[in-house]
Formats: structure tokens, sequence, C-alpha cells
């Protein structure tokens, strides 16, 4: 009982990496990585700024998934981190209302692993301090925010528990039924839909210099970046959907800067 089964882990076109950021309790690292493997996930990234080294609480509360521990990757800072990532998905607990809403459009767990289905290549899932969470900077460098629909009266779980739930959500919609049976095999439509690292910084940087020349009021700038790339992103578009995006993207850049130039 409660021992690995001698069974490979499933194949996923898309790599799902769990970043858990300055994680506080070494028990809640050990209970994520017990949690992954619960549901064939074992790539697990930690940001630290002054490193990590896991403990014996984390090792005994990790049980047979120690191995997700001990081949972890410990980076000392956000972009290091996502070198490689095409996708950043941030999680969240935290009600805002008011003109903060229009940083925190969610999608829900169940709809995660919908729009995750054709999409390959590494996507990071990222997880917040359990003091904190995710910070608003953070959240604002994520392509797509998900949350749990807790109660608003208490909504914070703990976060072994959060990863568990959209883990959970994740495996139950890249699996698929053979004879009618669930194989616990995901899908593999090779679809090619991941974005190239890229293309996704130049989708960002774009989306700032936009908001750089448009005729607005300088404090609506932040929030127009924000939205450019976060409805561009939120559609998971193709490589050479972005690239047509983008080609958009730089000639209303450049004709808006002339524009600017041309009224100074």
């Amino acid at each position: 009982m409660g021992k690995n089964l001698p069974i490979p882990l499933p194949e996923r076109d898309c790599e799902v990496i769990i970043v858990l950021i300055e994680p506080e309790i070494q028990g809640n690292v050990g209970a994520v990585a017990r949690a992954m493997l619960n549901f064939g996930f074992d790539k697990l990234r930690i940001i630290a700024p002054n490193g990590y080294e896991f403990e014996d609480d984390a090792l005994a509360r990790s049980k047979h998934a120690k191995n997700v521990l001990l081949n972890s990757e410990i980076y000392t800072n956000w972009d290091s981190c996502m070198h490689d990532i095409s996708l950043v998905i941030g999680t969240s607990g935290k009600r805002e209302y008011g003109e903060k809403v229009s940083f925190r459009h969610f999608v829900m767990p169940e709809e995660l692993g919908i729009r995750l289905l054709d999409v390959s290549g590494k996507v990071a899932l990222i997880f917040g301090r359990e003091g904190v969470g995710i910070l608003t900077e953070e959240l604002q460098l994520c392509d797509i925010l998900v949350t749990i629909p807790t109660w608003e009266g208490y909504p914070i779980l703990n976060l072994s528990h959060a990863v568990s739930l959209i883990l959970y959500e994740l495996h139950k919609a890249l699996c698929v039924s053979e004879l009618g049976k669930q194989s616990g095999l995901p899908k593999t439509t090779h679809a090619n839909r991941l974005l190239d690292p890229e293309l996704r910084r130049m989708i960002h940087a774009f989306s700032d210099d936009i908001s750089e020349v448009v005729n607005v009021q300088e404090h609506k700038r932040k929030g127009i970046s924000e939205t450019l790339k976060r409805v561009i992103m939120r559609g998971m578009p193709l490589n050479d959907e972005a690239h047509r995006i983008l080609g958009v993207m730089k000639q209303s850049r450049d004709s808006l800067r002339q524009t600017y130039n041309e009224e100074e």
C-alpha cells in the first residue's frame, strides 16, 4: 500500500514544470513533491535568492517522491528560472475588486486542463510563498492566471493542497480513454502549439513599446501593456500566428512613434 508501481510516467506533449517561489515550510515542499508524483508530474523548480536545501522534514513528507526533490532545479531569480519556458501560468487565491480586477482575469483549473490539450513544450505552473503568495509584479509576468474556486470567506489554500487540486484537473484533462477504459495516458496530438520562448519575450516587449506611444494618460500605460500581453497569450498562438501578430504590433508601434514625433 502506498508504494510506487513500476509504471513509466505519462508522456505528455506539454512538459508541466511546477515552480515554487521562495517556499517557507519544508514540510509543504515535501508534500508538493508527493502530490506531483500522485498525478504523474516530476519536474520541480524552486526560486530562492539565497539557494535552497531540502531538510529532513521535506524528505519525510515527500514519502516515495523523494526523487522529485533530489532532481529539482534551484534558481536564484525569476528570469533564470523562466529562460526556456514558453507559457507561464500563475496561481492565486487573492480576490481583487474595482480597477485591480483588470490585472486578474482568472481561468478555472478544469478550463486550464482543456486549454493545455493541444499544447507542446515547457509550461511553468507558478505557486507563491505561503505567506503572501505571488506578488503583483510577478503575476503581471504571467501569461495566464488560474484560481481555485474556494469559498470567498476563506479563499487561501495550503500550498500542497492547491498543487494537488490543479494537477488533478490537468491529469484528468490530459488523459485519454482506450476501448472505453481510462488508460491513464495523456493525449499526444503533437500539435506543436506552444510558443517559442523568444516570440513570447517579443510579444511582451512590443506590448510595452506600444503602451509607451499611445495617446493616453500616463497612469494608464501599464494597464494597456498588461492587457495586450494577457489577451494575446490567453489565446496561446502558434509560432506562425505569433509572427503575424508581431508584424502588426511592430507596424503599429512604428506608426504611433512617427505620429508622436510629428506632434512634438
